[in-house]
């Protein structure tokens, strides 16, 4: 029987405030870190029902510990939905949260259901990338991939080779760039609406109560980046400065079907148009965004030039800037990342998804002349994920 693939709106994201590895989250639960941010959303939509939430899909990198045992259900139970209300774990490694997002909207797009919660988690301090995996011994022995691939820094550098145009020197005046944003955005007001205050704990000192994000470093000079090492390769262009960190932190969001969200009283903040994930070497894994634009870009109808609002995840300055070269997009073309993003907020791998929609979300609010944008970033083992949204706020709309 033919079904109506129904609209799908983004209604509402929050996330934590991230923070460094073994920093203020040190001695904090990473289920806790999203069970916040699910009763948050709870709070902030109080014409949600709890028992109205379908599915809840949460995803981490590393699922173990505290990021394990089917996260999605444990932190629904603990949030204080419904035993009714069902959940799952998810991982594409960067693009955890970008997935939970795809995947349960294609699940409201086909009917399944009319409101889901989708995020991320990822307490690095705690779990660090790669703990307890065991890489088929083939994988490097048959030469499927070049050794570098599974060692996330040397797939930049390899990046900077790809564009040889891409010198440390544009990398981290991207970087420096980032953190003048970052610290713009915060002056402005404009970040902390979505963050979700945590209390922290530490044996030594006590409670505590993280309120902004641990990793920035507002008034980084292009000096300061010019002394740091390179260590992925000798005379190397990818340091701690042009880099996201090593981070904790969590989101959520909450999406509808266009009709449950009208029925319930929720504003759209934005609505999916379309989606891509691609693969590509696993050893400049960076360059994953392009062809994942490309399949979403085709996908919706759309070329680049109908974008006019980017949030591109930050993993590797070089990364970005080999997405904008691609497209002819300049450096420092204001419509991409400008609140800044993961050199100065950080990177807390399965959760960044829903930051970049979070952030896209507000161009959307503050600039209603502009109808599409995207969320994009590379995924580890060689992957790229795009998502495009339209703003329901378009000036267009209202001719």
């Amino acid at each position: 029987m033919p079904r109506e693939i129904r609209d799908v709106v983004f209604v509402d994201g929050v996330r934590t405030p991230f923070g460094k590895a073994k920093g203020q989250y040190a001695e904090t639960r990473a289920d806790d870190l999203v069970i916040k941010c699910i009763r948050e959303l709870l709070r902030r939509n109080p014409t949600l029902p709890p028992a109205r939430v379908d599915e809840v899909a949460i995803a981490a990198t590393t699922q173990i510990g505290d990021q394990g045992l089917t996260i999605g259900r444990t932190a629904a139970l603990l949030a204080g939905l419904p035993y009714t209300t069902p959940g799952y774990a998810i991982d594409r490694m960067c693009a955890g949260a970008m997935t939970a997002v795809t995947t349960t909207a294609a699940g409201i797009a086909f009917g399944a259901y009319d409101v889901v919660v989708a995020g991320g988690v990822e307490h690095m301090g705690r779990h660090p990338m790669g703990e307890g995996v065991d890489p088929n011994p083939r994988i490097i022995s048959e030469k499927l991939v070049d050794t570098s691939a599974l060692v996330m820094g040397s797939t930049a550098e390899n990046l900077h080779d790809r564009f040889p145009t891409i010198s440390k020197q544009r990398a981290d005046a991207f970087a420096v760039a980032s953190q003048e944003r970052a610290a713009k955005a915060y002056a402005n007001d404009l970040i902390q609406p979505d963050l979700v205050p945590i209390a922290t704990r530490s044996a030594e000192n006590g409670w505590g109560y993280a309120t902004t994000d641990e990793p920035m470093r507002p008034g980084t000079t292009m000096e300061d980046l010019a002394k740091l090492k390179t260590p992925f390769r000798p005379h190397g262009r990818v340091s701690a400065g042009n880099s996201a960190g090593i981070n904790d932190g969590a989101t959520a969001c909450v999406l509808a079907s266009a009709e449950a969200a009208a029925e319930l009283g929720l504003t759209p903040k934005m609505k999916l148009v379309s989606y891509g994930f691609a693969g590509v070497e696993p050893e400049v894994m960076g360059v994953g965004p392009v062809p994942a634009t490309e399949k979403a870009l085709k996908l919706a109808g759309l070329t680049i030039d109908d974008i006019q609002a980017f949030e591109v995840n930050e993993a590797f300055a070089v990364q970005v800037l080999a997405f904008l070269e691609h497209y002819g997009i300049a450096d420092d073309d204001p419509r991409v990342n400008p609140y800044g993003g993961a050199i100065a907020y950080g990177h807390p791998l399965a959760s960044s998804g829903v930051r970049l929609m979070n952030q896209l979300a507000k161009q959307f609010d503050q600039r209603r002349e502009v109808r599409y944008g995207l969320t994009t970033m590379c995924v580890g083992l060689g992957m790229g994920g795009t998502v495009i949204w339209e703003n329901p706020n378009f000036e267009g709309n209202k001719a």
